[in-house]
C-alpha cells in the first residue's frame, strides 16, 4: 500500500463534506505531475486529506482509494470549471479516482508540520510546492499520524 496527500480547499470540498458523502470522485486535477500521481494510485492506498488555501492549512483527515484512475468526466463537460476542450474521449488527458472517507484527524497545521524534525525533506514543505496530489513516504506518514495523535 502506498500513501498520498491530497489537497482540497475547504470552501470547495471539506473533510466534513467528505465524511457526510462517504465516497467522492476526486477530479478536477489539472496539473500533469499530480495527474501522473493519480494514475499511480492503487485500490486501498490511503491519503492524508489536507485543507489548503484557508486561514489554517493542514492535515485534517484520512481517506482511501476505492476505485483506481479513470478518465475524469469533468474534462468533457462544457459546463464544468474543469472542462478541457483539447481533451478527447478517445485520448483523455485527465484522470480521477474514487475515494472513501476513513476518519478525521486532530488537525495538524502547516506550521506544526514545518516544525517537525521528522518531516525534514518532505516535499509538501519545500518552497514553491503547489501540487495538489503528492506521494507520502512511510516515515513521513507515521510522523504526521503521530503529530495528529499528540497533545
Amino acid at each position: 500500500m502506498a500513501y498520498w496527500l491530497m489537497k482540497s480547499e475547504p470552501d470547495e470540498f471539506s473533510i466534513d463534506q467528505f465524511r457526510n458523502n462517504k465516497q467522492e470522485e476526486w477530479g478536477g486535477v489539472r496539473n500533469y505531475q499530480a495527474r501522473n500521481f493519480i494514475r499511480e494510485m492503487a485500490l486501498g492506498d490511503q491519503f492524508l486529506f489536507y485543507h489548503s488555501s484557508c486561514p489554517q492549512p493542514g492535515v485534517v483527515g484520512i481517506g482511501k482509494i476505492t476505485r483506481i484512475a479513470a478518465p475524469d468526466p469533468t474534462q468533457f463537460d462544457a459546463t464544468s470549471d474543469y472542462f478541457d476542450p483539447a481533451s478527447k474521449p478517445q485520448d483523455p488527458r485527465w484522470s480521477s479516482v474514487r475515494c472513501g472517507y476513513v476518519r478525521h484527524l486532530r488537525p495538524v497545521s502547516l506550521d506544526r508540520l514545518r516544525a517537525c524534525v521528522a518531516l525534514e525533506g518532505f516535499v509538501l514543505l519545500a518552497r514553491g510546492t503547489r501540487l495538489s496530489v503528492i506521494p507520502v513516504g512511510d516515515p513521513y506518514w507515521q510522523a504526521i499520524i503521530a503529530l495528529a495523535a499528540s497533545e
